[in-house]
C-alpha cells in the first residue's frame, strides 16, 4: 500500500508549504481520485509518490512516505519507476524519441532489460493498450488521446505496481476520455494495478473510482472517503451531484445514468450523422453581425494524412464559437490554420474579409490571439511583466501605450 505520515513539503523560495502534515493510506488495487482547487497540492501529492519531489523539484520535505515498502525520498525517480509509472498532464513533456514503438521501448532499454524480454513486454503492452495500428507512427502525427495512450504504455511497460496520472483526460473529448477510463479499469484488473489520478473534470472519473481524496487547500488538511461520502461535504462537485445534494436525492447520484432513476419523465434526442454540423443561437444580434472569420472549402494535411477535407463555415463578429469533435477530428488543426501555423492545400481562410494565404503568423497575430493547448509553448520569461514586454517588443509595439501593468491588474 501507499502511506503518507505527517508529510509536509515546501517548494524552493516559497514562504508557505504546498502540503502540510498530510496523512493518508491508499490500499493495493484501489482506484483513487485526488481532487481540489488549483494550487491545493494535487500534483505535489502525486509527485511525492514517485520521488519527483524532492529529487527533481528541490525543496524541503518532512514526514514519512512508503510506497509498497520503498521510500521515494531516499530513492531516485529512476529507481522508483520500476514500481511507480507516472503520466504527466501533457504527454509530450515525457516523450524522448519520435516514433511510437521506440518511445515505449525507451524505458526498457534504459533499464537494460534483455532483448528477448524487451520484445515480449513491448508486444504485450502494445496489444493491451490497443496501439498495434500506431506502432510505426511518428508521435507528432497522433491525436491527444493517442499520445496519452502511448505515454501510459511507456509507463506500464516497466511493469510497475502503481500508475499515477496527472489530469489524463484534460486534453480528451468525452468519448476518448471514457475510452481511456474504461481501459484504465481493465488495466487495474488485468495487471493488478493501484491507480492514483488527479483531475479537474471529476464528473468523468466519478463512475470509475473507488475513493476520493479531497485537498482543502494549503495547510487545511484532506477529506477522504468513498465518492458519495466526500461529495456530500465538499464544494467541488459536478453539476449532477450539486443538483442531487440540493434536492436531497439518496443515494447521491454521481453520474447522469444514476440520476435518471429520480426523473419522472422520459425524453429522446434525435442524432445527426453529418460530418460537420453548425449550431447557432437565433438571436437577432448574431444573425445581423458581419463575418469575422470565413472558412471556404479548406483541405489541410499533416504529412501524408489529410485532417480537414473541404471544410466550410463562418464565425461572426462578437460571437462565441465552440469547436467540438472527437480527438483527431481536426479541432487543433483548424485553429492552427486560422493563425497561419498550418497552410491549407486548397481553399481560403478570410479574417475580417482579408485572405490570410500570403500573411505571416506575425501579421495574423495582430488581429487573432492564439492560446495553444500547452501555454508553456508561448512563455519565455520568468516574470509576468517581462513576458508581456517580450511580446510587445517582438511586435514593435509601444510599451507605455499598451500599459501591461494595467492589463495584469485586470486579469487577476
Amino acid at each position: 500500500m501507499i502511506t503518507f505520515e505527517n508529510v509536509t513539503f515546501s517548494y524552493p523560495c516559497e514562504d508557505h508549504p504546498a502540503i502540510r502534515e498530510v496523512n493518508l493510506t491508499i490500499k493495493s488495487g484501489e482506484f483513487v481520485l485526488v481532487i481540489g482547487n488549483s494550487g491545493a497540492g494535487k500534483s505535489t501529492i502525486l509527485r511525492c509518490i514517485n520521488g519527483l519531489i524532492p529529487h527533481f523539484s528541490g525543496g524541503v520535505i518532512s514526514g514519512k512516505i512508503d510506497v509498497f515498502g520503498l521510500d521515494p525520498v531516499k530513492m531516485s525517480p529512476e529507481k522508483m519507476s520500476a514500481q511507480v509509472g507516472f503520466v504527466f498532464q501533457d504527454p509530450e513533456s515525457q516523450f524522448i524519441v519520435d516514433r511510437v514503438e521506440d518511445e515505449i521501448a525507451f524505458g526498457l532499454e534504459n533499464a537494460s532489460v534483455p532483448r528477448n524480454e524487451m520484445i515480449l513486454r513491448l508486444n504485450r503492452i502494445i496489444e493491451v493498450m490497443e496501439l498495434n495500428s500506431l506502432r510505426d507512427r511518428r508521435l507528432e502525427t497522433l491525436s491527444g488521446g493517442e499520445r496519452q495512450r502511448v505515454a501510459i504504455a511507456s509507463a506500464l511497460v516497466l511493469q510497475p505496481k502503481v500508475l499515477v496520472l496527472d489530469e489524463p483526460t484534460s486534453q480528451l473529448d468525452p468519448s476518448s476520455a471514457n475510452a481511456l477510463l474504461d481501459l484504465l479499469v481493465k488495466l487495474k484488473t488485468d495487471l493488478q494495478l493501484t491507480i492514483v489520478l488527479a483531475e479537474h473534470r471529476i464528473e468523468r472519473i466519478l463512475p470509475y473510482c473507488d475513493r476520493i481524496i479531497y485537498l482543502k487547500g494549503r495547510s487545511s488538511g484532506i477529506i477522504d472517503g468513498n465518492p458519495q461520502q466526500v461529495l456530500k461535504i465538499t464544494p467541488l462537485v459536478p453539476p449532477i451531484v450539486e443538483l442531487g445534494n440540493f434536492l436531497g436525492w439518496e443515494p447521491l447520484p454521481i453520474s447522469i445514468e444514476e440520476a435518471k432513476r429520480f426523473l419522472k419523465y422520459k425524453h429522446t434526442i434525435d442524432k445527426t450523422t453529418e460530418d460537420v454540423v453548425v449550431y447557432r443561437t437565433t438571436n437577432n444580434t448574431n444573425n445581423k453581425a458581419k463575418e469575422c472569420i470565413k472558412i471556404q472549402n479548406i483541405d489541410v494535411s499533416i504529412g501524408k494524412k489529410q485532417i480537414l477535407n473541404n471544410l466550410t463555415f463562418d464565425i461572426r463578429s462578437n460571437e462565441i464559437c465552440v469547436l467540438m469533435g472527437r480527438n483527431g477530428a481536426g479541432k487543433t488543426t483548424l485553429l492552427r490554420s486560422i493563425i497561419g501555423l498550418l497552410k491549407p492545400k486548397s481553399g481560403r481562410i478570410k479574417i475580417d474579409g482579408e485572405d490570410i494565404q500570403n500573411k505571416t503568423v506575425t501579421d495574423i497575430s495582430q488581429v487573432v490571439g492564439y492560446l495553444p493547448q500547452d501555454p508553456n509553448a508561448l512563455l519565455f520569461a520568468d516574470r509576468v511583466i517581462d513576458e508581456l514586454m517580450i511580446t510587445l517588443k517582438n511586435h514593435d509595439l509601444n510599451f507605455d501605450e499598451y500599459e501591461p501593468k494595467k492589463l495584469i491588474e485586470q486579469l487577476i
